[in-house]
């Protein structure tokens, strides 16, 4: 199968969409206190970000615009990998070691407390793609998807740089890194998908 730019671009839409929606129940069945599928969820998630490193850095090296979006999205797809692996490998072993030696305690916060980081640093690459192409569509016309785009990028990217810089407990209750993170994906996801024709490299 010969995976062209346009292929390249569509299916990594897909994965974007796919992951903001797994992001979204994972958040959902959190909240309502529901029991979370953790190892199913953030198994998927996994696979779904290495597939995603793998057709966004196709895209990146077969497109001749927006190379700084196709690299964003590429290294927030590696950060992801990493993100996810500290909650599969990591979390219940410190929490559970934490569980029987107290002094432990601080070590398992600490887990947590990286893998927020890595977790932010990933949206603000996503934002920052998506504000890339929200502005390119301004550009082009599309006023809606375009101005949408580059605004909630914008928002993505101030939360979660500010969730970096000074811990993601900086919000209080209100869940705007993680949100907006979301939000910023689920659009990048669409303006991959709907993104024309003429972007590749000829030849």
């Amino acid at each position: 199968m010969d995976f062209t730019f346009k292929r390249s671009a569509q299916i990594t839409g897909l994965l974007l969409l796919l992951a903001a929606v797994t992001q979204a129940i994972y958040t959902a069945l959190y909240v309502s206190e529901a029991d979370v599928p953790r190892q199913l969820l953030w198994g998927t998630e996994g696979f779904l970000f290495v597939m995603l490193a793998a057709f966004a850095g196709s895209a990146m090296v077969q497109t001749d615009r927006q190379h700084l979006a196709w690299s964003a999205i590429t290294a927030a797809a590696v950060l992801n990998v990493v993100q996810v692996s500290i909650g599969l490998t990591m979390f219940g072993p410190f929490f559970e070691a934490s569980g029987d030696v107290e002094g432990l305690a601080p070590a398992a916060k600490a887990v947590v407390a990286f893998s927020f980081m890595v977790y932010n640093a990933a949206k603000v690459l996503l934002a920052l793609a998506l504000i890339v192409f929200g502005l390119t569509g301004l550009k082009a016309g599309s006023r809606l998807l375009g101005g949408a785009s580059a605004l909630v990028g914008i928002v993505a990217l101030l939360s979660n740089t500010a969730s970096m810089a000074a811990g993601r407990d900086i919000f209080g209750d209100l869940p705007l890194a993680g949100a907006s993170g979301v939000l910023a994906t689920a659009l990048l996801a669409l303006c991959l998908l709907t993104l024309p024709d003429g972007d590749h490299k000829e030849g």
